[in-house]
């Protein structure tokens, strides 16, 4: 009755459930958080892979700090500086830290296309940036359209404060998840049927979970698609400087530069440095629109969420060494790769396959072969011996509202060498390879009616699959 009353005194914001958190992707954050791994501390405890962190090109980052005191108002050395950086900044940011912003975006991208450091809106990371682009182009109850897997962050910041709907374009792994024409139409005609204002398409290249890039093909049959349509296109690229192999990774804002029909005011990239760079606390979140309606509206708006002015400061400093940016993007290439090929061959050693991947900071692990049966129950059962009996936070399919039973995404790059190799130790005690036997899952289940008679567990992890009141996601079929 308290409860009841006390939420009659809040907003429906503050109340509903659309923030997306009832998901096993964030309930294993919070298992990992309750006993966390530590090499000589907690060495039972639970390694966090569910958290897509870039932390292997941290020492050449505390390097250049160290050698750079001046970039830093907190320093001897800088400290001159400090009246004009506290000082209020106005809503376009430090003009010195928007051009070098968009001269390393140009980078990343291999220098084939320019960014206008004026067109540069700045947000609290990618999901103040996300949600900054949902209120410029829609209206609560407007939708838009998502292809499968995707984030399951998403339905946080693209749709609860915003109250714009996300409608699922379902991919399989018949084609390696790959976008097609026909899934865009089926989805697109099915909102129409249902009265629904479809605003836009929001795809994620590199893809998360993925780790894959688009072809410049299917680029440009979405950019085609939206332009028939008169639909906004929005492009995550948070992960752009994350390729370690081929094919390249060919950016919207290249694309549109050979295409003369494409409506560029339909073209919006969001990006952040929390990827690339690893700096997810910083919160640099950028919108870049070609849209001027949308860059003046959105920079109005960026008021909620401007980056604080010490960041922009040192981190023009840093953005500005092209020395250092150089060798910062080959190295950070450089051990993505090698993380990637011990991550990856450590699954093959226990049969483990992966999709084929190029980019990012995690694999899209296939696990069909432990389910008790293709079903997204079983997969919630295998993902909760993972979490709790095997150790390891990865995050199931089902919360990427992925349309196969039995995928897994799993992170490489938010640790040092020995703790992947204790998380690869595990995997090989749980498949059983090592004695060379075949998976024997009812052994790890014997704890499974105690685990999941737990009422928290019952009431937090929801499969997307699952029908969940005034749920932001619309099915597409």
């Amino acid at each position: 009755m308290e409860l009841v009353k006390s939420q009659q005194l809040l907003s429906k914001i503050a109340t509903n459930d659309k923030h997306g958190e009832n998901s096993p992707y964030f309930d294993g954050w919070k298992a990992y958080e309750r006993n966390p791994f530590h090499p000589t501390k907690n060495p039972q405890g639970v390694i966090q892979m569910g958290l897509a962190e870039n932390q292997l090109c941290f020492d050449l980052i505390e390097e250049w700090i160290r050698n750079n005191p001046k970039s830093s108002i907190c320093t001897p050395e800088g400290v001159h500086q400090f009246r004009n950086i506290a000082n209020f900044q106005d809503y376009h940011g430090l003009q010195e830290f928007r051009n070098a912003m968009a001269n390393f975006m140009s980078k990343v991208r291999g220098g084939r296309v320019r960014f206008d450091p004026d067109r540069i809106l700045m947000s609290g990371g990618a999901t103040g940036a996300n949600e900054l682009i949902m209120f410029c182009l829609a209206d609560p109850g407007d939708a838009f359209m998502i292809p499968t897997p995707f984030y399951p962050g998403f339905v946080r910041d693209l749709c609860w404060r915003t109250g714009v709907q996300l409608i699922p374009v379902h991919c399989d792994s018949s084609n390696n998840f790959k976008i097609t024409r026909e899934a865009l139409e089926v989805a697109y005609k099915k909102a129409k049927e249902d009265n629904i204002n479809v605003k836009g398409l929001i795809i994620t290249n590199p893809s998360n979970p993925l780790g894959t890039t688009l072809e410049k093909d299917t680029l440009k049959s979405l950019v085609s698609f939206i332009n028939e349509k008169s639909i906004h296109l929005v492009c995550d690229e948070i992960y752009a400087a994350t390729m370690f192999s081929s094919p390249t990774f060919v950016s919207v804002s290249e694309l549109i530069q050979e295409m003369e029909d494409c409506n560029r005011d339909l073209i919006h990239v969001i990006y952040s440095l929390s990827k690339d760079m690893g700096f997810p606390g910083f919160r640099i979140g950028i919108v870049y629109s070609f849209n001027d309606q949308v860059v003046n509206c959105g920079r109005k708006m960026s008021s909620f969420g401007l980056v604080s002015s010490q960041t922009q400061h040192m981190l023009a400093s840093m953005l500005s060494d092209e020395k250092f940016v150089t060798k910062f993007l080959s190295q950070n290439q450089t051990r993505l790769k090698k993380r990637h090929e011990k991550f990856s061959k450590g699954l093959e050693e226990v049969n483990i396959t992966q999709l084929p991947s190029n980019a990012g900071l995690f694999c899209w692990m296939n696990l069909k072969s432990l389910l008790e049966e293709t079903t997204f129950e079983a997969e919630l059962k295998l993902w909760h011996v993972i979490i709790h009996e095997v150790k390891l936070n990865v995050s199931p399919g089902s919360s990427f509202n992925c349309s196969e039973p039995g995928w897994f995404r799993v992170c490489f790059a938010n640790m040092d060498d020995e703790a992947v190799d204790v998380a690869l130790s595990r995997i090989r005690a749980f498949v059983g390879k090592e004695t060379k036997k075949p998976v024997a899952l009812k052994r790890w289940q014997e704890n499974l009616r105690l685990s999941f008679s737990s009422r928290r567990l019952d009431e937090t992890v929801i499969s997307p699959h699952s029908s969940i009141p005034k749920s932001p996601l619309v099915p597409a079929t």
